[in-house]
Order: structure tokens, then C-alpha cells, then sequence
């Protein structure tokens, strides 16, 4: 469980980090971003909250931590955040032709079929191993909550949704909210999970609500001049879900905003906020 920081960086008074480990579960080399605010610096005992950030198509470690500006809010709540990279990465992992599909696109499941299943399991990296390991290594409590953009927003869900009692609270931008229902998840489900639809159902937001055994309330935020919207994202197929489950949801479209770390930037704050209410109370 050996990690190596590459990156150090002075941030809101606090550090912006990167780590670079041997992933057992991923069958490679993985990294991963930790902001430590200065809390924990300042308190020997401290042990801080963990909010998990996951990022959407294309990205890795770095898109959020040096476009979000969330550093200066997580340093004002006293809360670490820990952006892992989308996707297994190396010479050996299996990739395709596009964007939306291989390294880059992990999309947060464990694969079953071949040639993904060898390295394709960001689901269990994220839910087991890099807590495991940001646990082990940093001054950080076993409260945790979990938000991501796009793809990534898809994964916070599932990921809360799937496991009760591990999070505090979820929220999500942009999400892709339904994607056995969608070309990007169609597409992916179809690569890493194979042609049953009844296994796309576990890593589908829209479907997990009905038998959700915890009613973690739902925060996404979704500009409403997104350019997936309509054919990718249909944040008001959440909607009814949620509805006809009753699980709490609270979907705000903003006027105005399209995918863009612009967006995310904009509405960071409140979401930081919200997680670290949950993560205190």
C-alpha cells in the first residue's frame, strides 16, 4: 500500500498533492490527486473528512483540481478531497478509437468482458482500494462523501447509491443519469459489460433509485444550456425515477450553463458546502 507524491503545491493555505501507487486492483500504475487543507496542519490529531471527486470523460487527476478552484472552499470547511484519474492507464491497458470509450473512460463499472476486464474495475478502485489507501496514509476520518461531473457525476451516484452507509451525501454535475438509455453508456456498457441489460441496471443511477436500501438525498446541478442535455445527460429521467420511489431529489437547472469546468467552477462552493454540513452533523 505504498504511495510516492509527485506533485506539492501551496494552495489556499493548505497543499494540492499527487500520488502515484501501484494499483492491485487495476493491474497498474494509478494516480491520484489529495488536497489537504490547512487544518491539517495546524491540528496534530486531526483527522478530516474526505470528500471523493470524480471526474468525467477525457480527464484525469488534473482537470479538477486546477480548474474547479475548490481548494480555497475545502480549506474553508476543513474538508480533504481526493480526485483519482478516470481510468486504468499504461502501455499494457486495453483503449480504443474515440473518447468515449478506454483509458480516459472508465465509467466507473468493472468490466466482465474481454479485453477490459483485466484492468477495467474503476468501480471497485474507487469504493475499496483508494479509500484503503487515502485512509492508511493521510489524517483523514471514515466520513466521506462523493460528487463528479459528467461521467464522473454518473459514478458518485451509483457509487452512493450502491452502498449504504458509506457516504455522508452525493451530489453530481451534469450527470449522465440513465446511461443504459443513452449513446455514451450504450456504448460502454455494451464494451465493458457485455450485450445482458440486466447487468447495465447495477451502474445505473435511474434504475438503483427503485431499490435504494438508504434514501441519501440527491443534489445535481444541470445547466440548462449543456450540449449533451437532451441526447446524453436527461436529467428528468432521474427525476421520475425518484418520484415514483420517493427518494429525495433536488435538481436545479441553471440558466444558462453548458459542460464546462466554467459551470462547475461557478457552483463548486455550494456543493462543498452542502458535503461538509453532511459530513459534520
Amino acid at each position: 500500500m505504498s504511495i510516492e507524491r509527485i506533485e506539492h503545491r501551496a494552495s489556499a493555505g493548505g497543499w494540492q498533492d499527487v500520488y502515484e501507487h501501484a494499483s492491485t486492483t487495476l493491474g497498474c500504475t494509478m494516480r491520484f490527486a489529495v488536497y489537504l487543507p490547512p487544518q491539517a496542519q495546524a491540528q496534530a490529531d486531526a483527522a478530516l473528512p474526505v470528500l471523493y471527486w470524480l471526474s468525467g470523460l477525457t480527464c484525469n487527476e488534473q482537470n479538477f483540481i486546477t480548474k474547479a478552484g475548490a481548494q480555497r472552499y475545502a480549506a474553508e470547511h476543513g474538508v480533504v478531497i481526493v480526485a483519482p484519474d478516470t481510468s486504468p492507464r499504461g502501455d499494457d491497458v486495453a483503449d480504443a478509437e474515440g473518447y468515449d470509450l478506454g483509458k480516459g473512460a472508465g465509467f466507473y463499472v468493472d468490466a466482465t468482458q474481454q479485453p477490459w476486464a483485466a484492468h477495467y474495475r474503476m468501480y471497485d478502485y474507487v469504493v475499496n482500494e483508494l479509500p484503503a489507501l487515502v485512509e492508511a496514509h493521510f489524517p483523514v476520518s471514515d466520513a466521506r462523501s462523493i460528487s463528479g461531473h459528467s461521467m464522473g457525476g454518473h459514478g458518485a451516484l451509483v457509487i452512493a447509491l450502491r452502498n449504504p452507509g458509506r457516504y455522508r451525501s452525493v451530489s453530481a454535475f451534469s450527470p449522465i443519469v440513465a446511461p443504459s438509455q443513452v449513446p455514451w453508456g450504450e456504448k460502454a456498457f455494451g464494451a465493458y459489460l457485455g450485450d445482458d441489460r440486466a447487468a447495465w441496471a447495477a451502474y445505473d443511477a435511474s434504475a438503483l433509485v427503485a431499490d435504494a436500501r438508504e434514501r441519501l438525498p440527491l443534489l445535481v446541478d444541470q445547466g440548462d444550456a449543456d450540449e449533451f442535455l437532451e441526447a446524453q445527460l436527461r436529467p428528468q429521467v432521474l427525476q421520475a425515477a425518484c418520484e415514483a420511489a420517493g427518494h429525495p431529489l433536488t435538481l436545479r437547472m441553471q440558466p444558462g450553463y453548458d459542460h464546462s469546468y466554467y459551470f462547475i467552477a461557478s457552483f463548486i462552493g455550494e456543493h462543498i458546502a452542502h458535503h461538509a454540513r453532511a459530513l459534520k452533523g
